[in-house]
């Protein structure tokens, strides 16, 4: 789901005070009882990339779609080691559509996601590795092959094995073919390896 709105004007007939025009009047904003005045704080927080701690809390919280929509962009736009500590934490919410958000905001950061993705493949978690790959798919980075590769050259679970697989038959190059085929070996029990590796080397052949 994207989560960048294309306007976050107030509907029709609703005001919003500008009274508060400093970090700590926005970030008490942040906890009013109207999704409209968070959703105007949220944005106006971006001038100000020292609150990013406070609009990662809120995100974790937010029960409004829209206000977390806007969270989520001004804390992609400012960026920042906050800013992706706040989405790691989100990928492992209970919350579906949070993790979904968090992912898709993490692919609008690739300089600052890029030096945690190595951290993130080999995480105890193996939904968050699932979802590591996930981000990768976007990440538009050199050593995305690389990553993938030493994916299905170590991670003992078949799900995060066969992830990897799958954007690798879109992003590989003749380089994984051998551990591709070291994969199909490993899982010779499990149909869907057998499967994606088979399309992913038929895929590279042709590239």
């Amino acid at each position: 789901m994207a989560f960048v709105k294309k306007s976050t004007q107030p509907a029709s007939g609703q005001t919003l005070s500008t009274s508060a025009s400093t970090p700590a009047e926005l970030i008490a904003q942040l906890s009013d009882a109207d999704p409209l005045t968070r959703r105007w704080a949220a944005r106006d927080l971006l001038l100000h990339p020292e609150a990013a701690s406070s609009l990662v809390s809120q995100l974790q919280s937010e029960p409004d779609l829209s206000v977390r929509e806007v969270i989520l962009t001004s804390l992609t736009r400012m960026g920042g080691a906050v800013a992706v500590a706040g989405l790691v934490q989100c990928l492992r919410s209970e919350d579906a559509h949070l993790r979904n958000e968090a992912i898709e905001a993490m692919k609008a950061l690739p300089v600052e996601v890029a030096p945690i993705m190595g951290a993130l493949l080999v995480d105890e978690d193996p939904d968050v590795r699932i979802m590591a790959v996930n981000i990768l798919e976007s990440l538009r980075h050199p050593q995305v092959e690389a990553w993938l590769l030493a994916v299905i050259d170590n991670d003992l679970v078949v799900n995060v094995c066969g992830t990897a697989v799958d954007l690798l038959g879109e992003v590989g190059s003749a380089a994984s073919q051998e551990s591709l085929r070291r994969l199909k070996q490993r899982f010779l029990d499990e149909p869907y390896i057998q499967f994606a590796t088979d399309l992913a080397l038929k895929r590279i052949g042709k590239a």
